[in-house]
């Protein structure tokens, strides 16, 4: 086949100029008409029999042309790609070049391609992280924990405590106008401060049961519902009942009964093992996350503007998502923050650009690198999915069907990170 030319129209999109030969063309509707006459039947003939005159006399000669193209132009196409060794990440956008009688000489292809990545140097990166150790207190804070997941509720003659658990009614108001989401009846919580917004809490502690009383709480400034951000809301509270929770005795029969362990000593063991192994995923976390950052400081290429667009798309079906979740729509989302979705997608624009950056680089360091999903890493994702949601890994693997593509591109960007973190100098802070 004669060479294909490559003209570049930018950094990220070419154009392919690709020549069908005589000889190609021909062969392509060979292939075309008996695939066509397989099924057809004409008086005096067989089917599947009909000379290619024939057939032409009575279905016209453009049906074979039009079959020939659908089967070459592919063909073709990919030849072109993997002639310039290029790496197109969309459908590209075609056109048949044909001589004055109307017969096809070749092919025009616009594509949109992977920049050209300079990986300079990427390992051996020099990043800080401390290593925090597990302390004696961390372990006890979590057996503590353990202990309250199996806890007695016992009733208290007293005023309420944080960490106390109370049963009680409330209406929240901002402005003297009550706000969907704050009011309930008969709500039983434990009072903690990290679990409600700013002030509520420890404004109910003190309370005795009973009692009514109006509590002060603040929205933080970055609340999931922007009516409701920044805003000060006044909640009347009507105490129920006043509970606290009695925990077991830390000891070997508490162990026995949570855990495989016999004793409390080797329950401590095992929770120090879990807590170090939760630490050490959070630093390789934060490596990962400094790396990358210093990794893509270096690097400079132009991004296919499709992909932005794409990651923007997914930023807004994210956003669309949670705004469903908190059971307002999309456009009333938009309505309470004041922004139109032409608005949100720029705003999106740059942290979609560093999404792509980072993306495009990872995959630029697996090719480079020979990291690819093996049929064991595969196996293994599915068998932690199928834990994850109960369910058979045939299963898994039947529901996912084409996606197992993309589950195996999380599967390559893991391994690379995880390969970059391996080979970086990580120092302890000065």
């Amino acid at each position: 086949m004669t060479s294909s030319t490559l003209t570049r129209l930018a950094a990220t999109q070419v154009e392919l100029e690709i020549p069908i030969t005589s000889e190609e063309l021909e062969a392509a509707q060979e292939r075309a008409f008996r695939k066509l006459a397989k099924n057809v039947r004409l008086p005096g003939f067989r089917q599947g029999k009909v000379p290619r005159k024939v057939f032409e006399q009575t279905y016209g000669a453009q049906s074979i042309v039009s079959q020939a193209m659908d089967d070459v132009v592919p063909e073709v196409y990919a030849k072109a790609v993997r002639e310039h060794d290029l790496e197109p990440i969309d459908r590209p956008r075609m056109e048949l070049i044909s001589d004055n009688d109307g017969n096809p000489t070749g092919l025009k292809a616009v594509v949109d391609v992977r920049p050209s990545i300079d990986l300079g140097t990427y390992k051996g990166v020099e990043v800080e992280q401390a290593t925090p150790p597990v302390t004696d207190e961390d372990v006890e804070r979590s057996l503590l924990t353990l202990a309250k997941d199996r806890a007695t509720l016992v009733p208290v003659e007293r005023p309420a405590k944080l960490g106390d658990v109370v049963t009680m009614d409330y209406e929240g108001k901002i402005d003297g106008v009550a706000f969907e989401g704050g009011t309930a009846q008969g709500q039983t919580t434990e009072l903690d401060e990290e679990r409600f917004i700013p002030g509520f809490a420890t404004g109910i502690a003190g309370m005795s049961a009973g009692e009514t009383k109006d509590v002060e709480a603040t929205f933080p400034e970055q609340y999931g519902q922007p009516d409701l951000a920044g805003k000060q809301a006044v909640f009347t509270i009507v105490l129920h009942d006043v509970k606290e929770l009695e925990l077991p005795p830390l000891d070997d029969e508490f162990a026995k009964s949570i855990s495989e362990n016999q004793t409390l000593d080797a329950l401590r063991d095992d929770v120090r093992k879990r807590l170090e192994a939760i630490s050490t995923s959070r630093m390789r976390r934060a490596i990962g996350n400094a790396l990358m950052e210093k990794l893509l400081e270096t690097q400079s290429f132009e991004l296919p503007e499709i992909l932005v667009e794409r990651e923007i798309d997914q930023m807004i079906n994210d956003a669309s998502g949670s705004a469903a979740r908190s059971g307002v729509t999309f456009e009333e989302y938009l309505a309470q923050s004041g922004k139109t979705e032409d608005a949100l997608r720029e705003e999106y624009r740059r942290g979609a650009q560093a999404r792509v950056k980072g993306t495009l680089f990872i995959e630029a360091v697996a090719k480079a690198e020979n990291i690819a999903a093996t049929p064991a890493d595969i196996a293994l994702e599915l068998e932690s999915l199928a834990r994850q949601y109960g369910q058979p890994v045939e299963k898994i693997r039947a529901a996912l069907g084409n996606n197992v593509l993309s589950l195996m591109d999380g599967i390559v960007r893991n391994k690379t990170l995880e390969f970059l973190i391996d080979h970086a100098k990580v120092v302890e802070p000065a």
